[in-house]
């Protein structure tokens, strides 16, 4: 049987990040595949590996350094996550939703999340940014929500709405910012499959006949967390491959990482602007 996480769990993980900390995170960051250069952004940052922290899962992937960067971005107080864990990597639903929990108990408000994602919309190129406009749960669809399990009543509903994972505001904010920087913002869904294969391209076929415009290995999942405990959520994709619908290319981890030099500035761009601006 599956050993759901527990209030008590979480707490513990927050009270032992509180203790190193004298601010007051407000806004959390995820950072993706080949994203992490993000967090050097951070200004007075105080450095918490995940390793260090107690039954906190911890990053096994290349290009996910694997600890918290807790500072100030654009003088507010944020916790970064400096790569994120994953469900391929063989944790539970529940641990790969753990750090938004956290982040929750320490008194998160928004949360922003980025990925990597290769390129279901026909009209994407490599290097593009995509705002998150909604999500395809297909993960969860299958019976792998990181709601599973007794509810925690103290966080949130048994049954949260979906209705609207992505704050609209944020949207607007996003936007604006683009357009001062001259920078071309796409807008799309975000489709979360378990990984850790690529698609093939029957499924990449699937997902575009569904409405997907792009399609990862995360982000759903914490997604689906922050919304039960009230959070207000932006999503931002970093295009890093384009679909390969007819099976004449090769996707690769390499290409994933390479792809994120290019599209890290043009996050930090949006994300600091939305900082600003909230």
């Amino acid at each position: 049987m599956q050993n759901f996480i527990t209030l008590a769990q979480i707490d513990e993980i927050a009270d032992a990040i509180r203790k190193q900390i004298s601010i007051q995170p407000q806004v959390g960051l995820i950072l993706g595949s080949g994203l992490n250069g993000l967090a050097d952004s951070v200004q007075k940052p105080i450095f918490i590996p995940y390793s260090d922290l107690p039954t906190f899962p911890v990053s096994t992937v290349h290009g996910h350094v694997g600890r918290f960067v807790i500072g100030e971005l654009e003088e507010k107080p944020v916790i970064v996550m400096q790569g994120r864990i994953h469900y391929y990597e063989g944790y539970t639903m529940g641990q790969v939703a753990l750090p938004v929990r956290v982040m929750h108990r320490l008194g998160v408000q928004s949360l922003f999340v980025t990925n990597a994602a290769g390129g279901v919309n026909e009209n994407f190129s490599p290097g593009d940014v995509m705002l998150i406009t909604d999500q395809l749960n297909l993960m969860g669809m299958s019976g792998l929500n990181p709601l599973m399990g007794p509810n925690l009543d103290e966080i949130g509903p048994r049954f949260p709405d979906m209705s609207q994972p992505y704050d609209r505001a944020y949207f607007d904010l996003a936007r604006s910012v683009a357009k001062q920087n001259n920078l071309t913002l796409r807008e799309g869904v975000y489709a979360g499959l378990s990984g850790p294969s690529f698609e093939s391209p029957a499924d990449l076929r699937f997902l575009r006949l569904a409405g997907a415009d792009a399609v990862g290995m995360s982000t759903v999942p914490e997604v689906i967390v922050a919304r039960h405990g009230n959070m207000r959520v932006l999503g931002l994709s970093g295009i890093s491959n384009k679909a390969n619908l007819d099976g004449s290319t090769i996707t690769t981890h390499e290409e994933v990482i390479e792809a994120g030099r290019v599209i890290t500035p043009k996050i930090e761009t949006i994300i600091r602007g939305v900082l600003r601006g909230i």
